[in-house]
This record gives structure tokens, C-alpha cells and sequence, in this order.
């Protein structure tokens, strides 16, 4: 291999030591704990060159370094391949997943799952209500003069209403007016649904045009993105057990709970399955500036297989010295098995 080639190599093989033991890294270890198929000497001139380049840093006097957020980026972008997960990981996730009864238990479910096999906080976004269509909308008559109205996406998002009348509808008027919505409804992008059922009234028979005028007005509430309820995260306790001293894990924490950063972090990823590393300050909030995060859409693939747009993001937010090649691949597993799920219900 060439000078370059070899350099990675050594850089290579100080993140993951960094990685695994929290402790700067020094070329005795080096040359002890890899095949790197050169001297000790060798080693320190790559180290020192590696340094001079800003990959790695002394952080103080002991012999040993560190990798910088520049050296992290560099090794992730020559990650040519992801360490798979095995397949009785596979088989788990799998599993796992198909025992969940909806959609809030799917998303549970894969927020346990990502922060377990990266051990790492995780981060899954509920599907994004402006990219579902309406599915069905069942209307049940609760009382004479009020009605539980249940309303269903394509991605199985389930939203319920309560709509008090203020006139009286037998099981006939309720019948008409399930047929009227569901007619107007079904198929429509949530933001089209909206529109159509502020319309719906004007068009009504004179016997629901005035419950009619109550329906609208709750269903389109319910048609609205709510973005504090968009957001499922798990495995915080990750963060203390990473070693990440208490500025850091203090802004961590407070970036966690302000939801619009971590939202915007997670609908920047368009395309299914595109994994999107962010590292340190490349991150666009400053309280995640000495975190990496790692993000994907998930959604259903087109047909060819290409990537479409993503119904949703997920991810994992943990400190730089975090194992790359092992959370893309986990990021990325789960987020093809939900995926299917939700873009298949």
C-alpha cells in the first residue's frame, strides 16, 4: 500500500482502539494490536504526519492521541463497506418488530432496538402526516348527539376525535355521513383532505350540513402536523455510560429536549435508506457540537428498488468517539425493516 493508504490504515486502527477503550492510543499499541505490517517507527512518522494534518490530536502530554472530529470524518468517509449485522441480529430485528400491534408500538419498538444494538441515544420521527394519504375514516355514533370519529393514514397512523353535534342523528344520517366523508376522503394527501373537508359542508344535504359544519371543523384539526407529538427517543442513560464529560453530555441532553433540533436533523434525510453522518460541528446545533449523529429516512421503496421519498427520519445521537461502521449498519437495518412495515400497512 501506498504512504496515504497506510495512513488510513493507522488512523483506521486508532479510532477503533479509541473507541474501545476511551484512552488515548500510542504506536506501541499500535503495532502490538494491529497487522499494520510495518516498524514502530514507521508508525510514529505516519502518527506524526496524521497530527500535522489534523486527524489526530495529543490531548496532553502522554504519548498517546486521539482522533479529531476531521480524522472521525475521514475515517467514516472510507468506511468502502459497513460491517453487516449477522443474521440471527437480523432475524431478531425481525421479529421484534412484527410483534408490534400498530404503528406507536412499531416506533417504541425500533427506538428500544436502535439504542440496544449501538448503545447510543435513539431518535425515530412518527411518519410525517403532510406525506400520508387518508386510508379510511370510520364514523361510530357514541350517543345520539355525539360521535367518535377515527381517522386512518396509509403510513397507520390512527387519529380520534370526539364531535359533539349539537343535533340529533339516527344510525340512517350516520351511515349518509360516513359515505359523504369517506367519498370525499380517501386517497387524499392529508393537506388536499384538509381543504376538501372545510369545503365539505357547503355541498351537504340540508339534514348534516350542520353536524357536517362540526365534523370539518375537528377533522381538520386532526389533519394538521402536531410537531410536539412527532418524536419517539430512547436510551438516554446511553449518554452517561459512553464516558462523555459533563459539558458535552449537558448539551446533548438540552439538544435532546429542544425536539426542533433533532426534528430538523431528522427531515433532512429525503430519500429512504441514505444514511447521513453528521460529526461534531458539522452538526447545526451547537449543543450537538461535540456529538455525531447518524440519520436515515425510512419508507417504501419504489419498485426499481431506488430509494423514494421517506415517510420519516430515525437515528442515534451519541458522542464522536462512537462505532461508526456498527451504528450505520444497525441505523440502517432497522430503519429497512420499519420501512416495510409502515409503508406497507
Amino acid at each position: 500500500m501506498n504512504a496515504e493508504e497506510r495512513r488510513v490504515a493507522v488512523l483506521r486502527a486508532i479510532v477503533a482502539d479509541f473507541v474501545s477503550t476511551n484512552e488515548p492510543v500510542g504506536s506501541k499499541a499500535l503495532v502490538e494490536r494491529h497487522n499494520l505490517g510495518v516498524s514502530s517507527a514507521t508508525v510514529r512518522n505516519d502518527m506524526a504526519a496524521l497530527e500535522e494534518e489534523g486527524y489526530i490530536a495529543q490531548p496532553h502530554t502522554s504519548a498517546g492521541r486521539i482522533p479529531t472530529d476531521k480524522g472521525y470524518r475521514l475515517f467514516v468517509d472510507r468506511l468502502h463497506q459497513v460491517k453487516p449485522l449477522s443474521a440471527a441480529e437480523r432475524r431478531a430485528i425481525t421479529q421484534f418488530l412484527e410483534g408490534a400491534v400498530d404503528l406507536d408500538d412499531v416506533l417504541k419498538r425500533s427506538v428500544r432496538l436502535l439504542a440496544q444494538l449501538t448503545r447510543q441515544v435513539a431518535v425515530v420521527q412518527y411518519p410525517t402526516l403532510t406525506r400520508s394519504t387518508v386510508r379510511h375514516l370510520e364514523v361510530v355514533r357514541l350517543t345520539p348527539a355525539r360521535l367518535m370519529l377515527v381517522l386512518i393514514t396509509d403510513t397507520g397512523r390512527v387519529e380520534q376525535r370526539v364531535v359533539d353535534l349539537g343535533d340529533v342523528l339516527d344510525e340512517e344520517d350516520v351511515s349518509r355521513l360516513r359515505t359523504l366523508l369517506n367519498n370525499a376522503l380517501v386517497g387524499q394527501p392529508l393537506a388536499t383532505a384538509s381543504v376538501r373537508m372545510s369545503e365539505l359542508p357547503e355541498d351537504a344535504p340540508d339534514g348534516l350540513k350542520s353536524p357536517l359544519v362540526n365534523v370539518a371543523a375537528v377533522l381538520v384539526e386532526a389533519l394538521l402536523e402536531r410537531p410536539e407529538e412527532r418524536l419517539v427517543l430512547g436510551g438516554t442513560a446511553n449518554l452517561t455510560r459512553a464516558g462523555t464529560d459533563a459539558t458535552a453530555l449537558r448539551g446533548m441532553l438540552e439538544a435532546l429536549e429542544e425536539q426542533v433540533v433533532v426534528l430538523r436533523l431528522l427531515t433532512s434525510a429525503s430519500d429512504a435508506g441514505t444514511v447521513t453522518v453528521r460529526i461534531g460541528e458539522e452538526n447545526e446545533s451547537e449543543d450537538l457540537w461535540s456529538a455525531s449523529t447518524v440519520s436515515i429516512g425510512y419508507g417504501s421503496l419504489s419498485s426499481t428498488g431506488q430509494g423514494s421519498t421517506a415517510l420519516g427520519g430515525m437515528g442515534v445521537v451519541g458522542p464522536t468517539r462512537m462505532d461508526y461502521p456498527s451504528a450505520i449498519a444497525a441505523v440502517r437495518a432497522v430503519a429497512r425493516y420499519v420501512g416495510e412495515i409502515v409503508g406497507g400497512r
